[in-house]
């Protein structure tokens, strides 16, 4: 398949990339940010991240699944710099016939018309506002957007407009747009939700390489708590015995730093995660991998990955009925209520539609199956 040219953005290095390229990357030549790492000058090959500006012919995703409280949702970017090894959007490169693994994390495709698409679809006859979630497949404030400010643009016409907005992100870039988010929240348009994996530093080296660490993050729950926006914490994925001690921890922590609500979802496989992730897990957690592997099967009906309704996002069987409650039991005690009443609170009576513009044309060579993503 033909693509535009691809244009460097950024040169990676990082502790073990040599021999674990996959998964150890880290940026130095994008503008310096405070994302709780430190500096890291072990010499290491350089690789090349790059991106593709891309002309999408439709920016809003919408979806009837139960297990999911929002509809809509928007995903400015296809791939994502984290490089975390768990990461379920990876197989989506498959339709660029690129590689979940590498390329995922280093060939990145920037939807710069999804404001104007946007204004589109909110002037549409007939419309009618309800929340729309920005982040869901990768992160809308990952490392490019630093530079591209597509999620900013997003964020200024949900406000022009007074659309109710709910984000995801383990991002800090998000502390950029507490302008926006603040004003929002004043209307009750938004609440944010933070990505919160481990507390352990060099296990969320190993696990989320180019991700804000888990302190910085809890630094970015408390700066959108002080600025009186909505804000909980997602304990995304649960895996046994790696992140799963820390459940309790990270609500305590998250609570502590002003969250207000609470979820988690247990690590799915699906596709070629698998064989990237049991990859990452034998490197770095040899003497536990197999206990880990035989525990996700259990939460998975005998598999890897369940697609189901009702167990995808939180398996099933006894291990996964011992996390819940565990969950449930913290979260209570914390009085940390749910996202999906974060979003029924939001206020959609508000929203004041634009004015049309007519988008720029998409381009031929972008593949329509990935409007999906």
């Amino acid at each position: 398949m033909k693509t535009e040219p691809l244009r460097p953005i950024a040169v990676l290095k990082g502790r073990g990339i040599a021999s674990n390229v996959e998964h150890r990357l880290q940026k130095t030549t994008h503008e310096a940010v405070d994302d709780g790492w430190a500096a890291d000058d072990e010499p290491a090959p350089a690789i090349q991240t790059q991106v593709t500006e891309i002309q999408a012919k439709s920016i809003v995703s919408s979806n009837k699944s139960p297990d999911i409280p929002f509809s809509l949702s928007i995903n400015p970017y296809l791939g994502c710099e984290h490089g975390c090894a768990y990461c379920y959007a990876r197989p989506t490169h498959a339709y660029l016939e690129l590689s979940p693994g590498l390329d995922f994390e280093t060939r990145l495709f920037a939807k710069t018309n999804a404001a104007g698409l946007l204004r589109t679809f909110l002037s549409r006859p007939g419309y009618v506002a309800e929340p729309i979630a920005v982040g869901v497949n990768t992160d809308a404030y990952q490392p490019i957007e630093r530079e591209l400010k597509i999620t900013r643009q997003i964020l200024e016409l949900l406000c022009e407009t007074r659309h109710p907005v709910s984000l995801i992100t383990k991002s800090s870039l998000i502390e950029r747009d507490i302008d926006l988010l603040k004003a929002m929240a004043e209307r009750r348009l938004c609440n944010v939700v933070i990505t919160i994996t481990t507390l352990d530093a060099d296990m969320a080296c190993k696990l989320e390489p180019r991700a804000t660490t888990p302190l910085r993050r809890l630094r970015t729950v408390k700066a959108l708590a002080d600025a009186g926006i909505p804000v909980g914490v997602n304990i995304a994925p649960v895996i046994p015995f790696i992140t799963e001690p820390d459940i309790e921890r990270i609500l305590k922590a998250a609570h502590e730093a002003g969250a207000v609500s609470a979820g988690y979802i247990v690590l799915r496989l699906p596709n070629e995660v698998s064989p990237i992730f049991q990859e990452w897990l034998e490197a770095h957690y040899p003497d536990r991998a197999r206990r880990v592997m035989n525990r996700i099967q259990e939460m998975r009906a005998g598999r890897e990955n369940d697609p189901g309704f009702h167990s995808r996002m939180t398996g099933s069987g006894v291990w996964a009925q011992l996390i819940r409650q565990r969950f449930d039991i913290a979260a209570n005690r914390l009085g940390l209520t749910t996202r999906a009443r974060d979003l029924a609170a939001l206020d959609c009576t508000l929203f004041e539609k634009p004015e049309r513009e007519r988008p720029a044309p998409a381009t031929p060579q972008f593949n329509p199956q990935l409007n999906l993503f």
